[in-house]
């Protein structure tokens, strides 16, 4: 079956295009690292590729707060693009400095918790949800562990176990207008990925004596990725294209935590491919 082509959106100041590429060619797909500007003037059209990714870094050098800039070119250079990509059901994913844009632009949590008419980022309205400054006021720069729970998400279907991944960033929080939002979010399948622990167990709760908070940013309800109603859209803070190759010294635990990283990637692309 033929790969499917993904375009990795580059702005000024993102830095994990690489690393999404290499995640992305394990997992089965064709990609290419594309610059806003090259959408803009027309030499690339996303309609031609069958996956977006907006990777991680400091897009514009987070000049107006995390995402912020590229999250204005999304809602109004590319609004109808990537409104048309996403509502077509191919599979889009923004990992940390992409997740928030995604969600400063109104693309996430979409329709039914906050859709783009509800952004507040020159889209109009309001927004529903966005990611704050981490709750202990620093940049938090190690190793995060991942549940997966039952959602609408296609990225994270039937994922293995646990995800073992690294974490960068100051402003990971992510919040809520209200109760009735998370509600929502609940109800609706959209609660993607949540911080846990390296036993699998929840995140929640007081930690251990000596243990350092499994909620890395105090994330309301430890959440650590959302998804659109669809499913086809996800966005994370965590980097997965950054665990995707087993080492000969992994351990068993360390192995499986790595290959369910890698099998996120791998649902995108399958999904893909039957599109």
């Amino acid at each position: 079956m033929t790969r499917p082509k993904a375009i990795v959106l580059h702005a000024a100041g993102t830095n994990r295009d690489p690393d999404a590429c290499v995640a992305l060619g394990l997992a089965g797909a064709d990609p290419e690292i594309v610059h806003v500007n090259q959408l803009r003037s027309g030499e690339r059209r996303l309609s031609d590729y069958r996956m977006l990714v907006i990777p991680g870094g400091f897009s514009y050098a987070d000049a107006l707060g995390a995402g912020r800039i590229l999250a204005l070119d999304l809602a109004s250079y590319f609004a109808d693009q990537v409104a048309e990509f996403v509502a077509s059901g191919r599979p889009v994913i923004g990992v940390c400095n992409g997740f928030q844009a995604l969600v400063k632009a109104g693309i996430l949590p979409g329709d039914s918790a906050g859709d783009r008419s509800a952004a507040g980022d020159g889209t109009g309205g309001r927004r529903r949800a966005t990611l704050a400054r981490n709750e202990n006021g620093r940049f938090e720069c190690r190793r995060s562990t991942l549940l997966a729970p039952p959602s609408a998400c296609v990225w994270t279907g039937g994922l293995p176990g646990p995800l073992a991944c690294p974490i960068a960033h100051g402003e990971g929080r992510f919040v809520v207008d209200s109760d009735a939002t998370l509600e929502r979010l609940r109800d609706e399948g959209q609660i993607a990925l949540v911080y846990g622990r390296d036993d699998g167990s929840a995140a929640g709760g007081v930690p251990a004596d000596g243990e350092y908070p499994a909620n890395p940013n105090g994330s309301v309800a430890d959440i650590a990725g959302i998804c659109n109603p669809a499913g086809n859209a996800l966005g994370l803070m965590p980097h997965p294209e950054n665990n995707v190759v087993v080492r000969g010294r992994d351990g068993e635990a360390r192995r499986e935590r790595t290959l369910a990283c890698l099998a996120l990637w791998k649902n995108g692309v399958d999904y893909a491919k039957e599109l």
